[in-house]
């Protein structure tokens, strides 16, 4: 056994991945405080070729050193844009036609296993404390919920967007 080489793993060039297609996905950060778990959700939606990310409220912006340490450079790959506020981004997104989910624990959640992913969807993840913004709930068509065994309630924000970023890619990409 032996770990492939740089060559070997055939990565898209910074071009080459601004030309080829992207899910039409939206992954909005309500309120993320942490740097690295911004960086994080930058690098896992390069990897499974997410449309946009929608950054709002007190959530931190490229260029930005922490963001740049974690996202080893997936925020000049991936397009963002910056909302003032979460409530901006919905009114936007519903404009556009967007279906929104909340990725939250909340009564009437789907179980992210029994899920169907759509094309032009949005997932808001929220603050790492406080979830998802209460008035922002609002203007979700759905919740999704981790299904979690262990003794914790919750995951780091960053891990729940791995998560379930893969099973978007797994459901909409591979289809």
């Amino acid at each position: 056994m032996r770990k492939l080489t740089m060559p070997e793993l055939n990565r898209l060039s910074l071009s080459e991945y601004q030309q080829v297609e992207k899910l039409d996905v939206v992954i909005v950060l309500d309120n993320v405080r942490s740097l690295s778990n911004i960086g994080s959700f930058f690098r896992t939606a390069d990897a499974f070729r997410i449309g946009e990310i929608f950054l709002c409220g007190i959530t931190a912006c490229p260029p930005h050193r922490e963001i740049h340490k974690t996202a080893l450079g997936a925020e000049e790959s991936v397009k963002w844009r910056y909302f003032e506020t979460t409530e901006e981004a919905c009114v936007y997104l519903k404009e556009n036609g967007y279906i929104i989910n909340a990725v939250e624990q909340i009564e009437g959640s789907v179980m992210l296993n029994d899920f169907i992913h759509k094309e032009k969807s949005a997932y808001i993840f929220g603050n790492e404390v406080d979830g998802v913004d209460d008035e922002i709930l609002q203007y979700c068509n759905n919740a999704i919920e981790i299904p979690q065994e262990g003794t914790k309630h919750s995951l780091n924000v960053s891990i729940s967007g791995g998560i379930l970023m893969y099973e978007i890619f797994n459901s909409l990409w591979k289809k």
